[in-house]
């Protein structure tokens, strides 16, 4: 439960109290007991005060929204949009070191000599871009919260950020407030969550690359710059996702990571339901943070003790997008599907991540398979929210089947994901055992299924023939065991 729910009924218990005392009792009783409850109520509504420490920092308990959601959308939009090619490090591929053959040929052969990368940012034209627009197909797609990309490590940032003069979207391209417009939104009808990536270092910024140079002595990128668009972010758009990345290798105490942190969980605007990931410097990936990301697309397929996200891409080969992608470079459904299933199965979430063109438009094969995905969960995606890692991620004889689970106390419930249809009429499962009121369903079908106990631990399942047009779904099908044994 997120501290503000927990908070607003017990003022009204203090009211109560004082009500009671004020008919019954002496003044000073009346008052004394008020403000006992007051103190008790501010202690809990405000919550323990984190230190600019990893083990305090740790020590905050991840909000529940965020492990209930299990889904969410990252987007990676900038001047790296415009040009389109190999991917959204095409800055860096042309003229970091080593550069790359492909990149230095693309821009000799369509760009003049003296062209330089901020000449592409006047093309960053966003005339199609409609916010409303995307918060609908995001929202479509059954994800809980939105990832958008503020800053990469180009610098630009999508915001009229104080900080980047003239290297801004309101400045020079789009001439609009791309992260605001995203914000409201999204925001809107409440369903999804708003969310910022943020760049910590920039490749070419002069003043990140003298801090180099001083081996991280000295910290005047991070004060003027990096850490000033991170409290300027917050204050202004107040997202419950701060996505940090780009530590450029150095430690988290170059970047002030755990002091920001800290202001983040004692006294921003979003202190009580903000998450945070682990890239925060040199070494903390995997160790520190709110959520573990590990590396990009992360998908350990067995159970972490540690909440995590697997971010990863619809195409396989770039977060931005691009214009030389072939059909065979984006996922498919069936392994966006079973990527979600194993992601969640194993305890993490799942942020996948689409790139939108120079123009502001998300292509229809991103629009398609989000499109698809929401169609899944509105059948399977009682499985998905809100579930919990079971004793098996796995199943121990069907490696096609994975598991989620739900536990009332009462009962406890196991969710079977099933990525290839059995056509032989039995499904036989290894893992799970079936108790003397357990009930068989299939997600979206109607009716429940006979079954038989296989030895001390397994179950086999009888699979009726079920028309194509009585299918509940097209891809990877949710057998629910009610009040399993074990």
């Amino acid at each position: 439960m997120d501290v503000i729910t927990h908070c607003l009924p017990n003022f009204s218990v203090c009211q109560l109290k004082l009500t009671r005392h004020t008919q019954k009792d002496s003044k000073m009783a009346a008052a004394h007991s008020f403000v006992l409850c007051f103190l008790t109520l501010s202690a809990l509504c405000h919550g323990v005060t984190y230190k600019p420490t990893w083990e305090s920092i740790d020590s905050r308990p991840l909000p529940s929204w965020y492990d209930e959601g299990k889904l969410g959308i990252f987007i990676h939009w900038g001047v790296f949009s415009v040009p389109s090619f190999t991917s959204e490090w095409f800055w860096y591929r042309w003229k970091g070191v080593p550069p790359n053959a492909k990149v230095v040929e693309f821009m000799k052969k369509n760009y003049p000599p003296d062209f330089t990368y901020a000449d592409f940012a006047a093309d960053f034209t966003a005339e199609f871009y409609d916010p409303d627009e995307w918060a609908e197909i995001f929202e479509a797609s059954g994800a809980k919260y939105v990832v958008f990309v503020s800053k990469h490590h180009e610098g630009f940032t999508n915001w009229p950020s104080k900080y980047s003069f003239n290297w801004n979207s309101m400045d020079v391209g789009p001439h609009r407030d791309i992260v605001g417009e995203l914000a409201d939104a999204v925001r809107k009808n409440n369903k999804l969550r708003f969310g910022l990536y943020h760049s910590l270092f920039e490749w070419f910024n002069p003043l990140y690359l003298q801090d180099h140079a001083n081996n991280f002595t000295t910290q005047d990128y991070v004060v003027r710059k990096t850490m000033a668009e991170l409290y300027e972010i917050v204050n202004k758009y107040k997202p419950e996702v701060i996505w940090s990345d780009g530590d450029g290798h150095a430690p988290d105490t170059y970047w002030n990571a755990t002091h920001f942190l800290a202001w983040l969980y004692n006294d921003s605007p979003v202190r009580d339901t903000v998450v945070t990931n682990d890239r925060w410097g040199n070494g903390i990936s995997c160790h520190h943070g709110g959520f573990f990301t590990c590396r990009d697309r992360y998908n350990p397929g067995t159970k972490q003790n540690h909440k995590f996200e697997n971010a990863m891409t619809l195409d396989k080969r770039s977060w931005g997008f691009r214009r030389e992608a072939a059909l065979g470079d984006y996922l498919t459904m069936d392994e966006f599907v079973q990527t979600l299933i194993v992601t969640v199965s194993c305890g993490g979430n799942l942020l996948v991540n689409v790139g939108p063109t120079k123009y502001g438009t998300i292509v229809p094969i991103f629009e398609e398979r989000l499109r698809d995905m929401g169609q899944w969960l509105q059948v399977n995606g009682e499985g998905i929210y809100a579930s919990q890692p079971w004793s098996y991620q796995n199943d121990t004889l069907n490696s096609d089947v994975w598991y989620t689970m739900k536990d009332s106390g009462a009962s406890k419930d196991v969710y079977a994901f099933v990525l290839k249809w059995p056509t032989d009429g039995t499904l036989t499962l290894g893992a799970p055992t079936p108790g003397s009121t357990t009930v068989v369903t299939l997600l979206g079908y109607t009716g429940s299924f006979d079954y038989s106990a296989t030895g001390a631990r397994g179950m086999t399942i009888k699979v009726p023939t079920i028309g194509f047009d009585s299918m509940p779904c097209q891809w990877a099908w949710t057998f629910k065991l009610t009040s399993i044994a074990n």
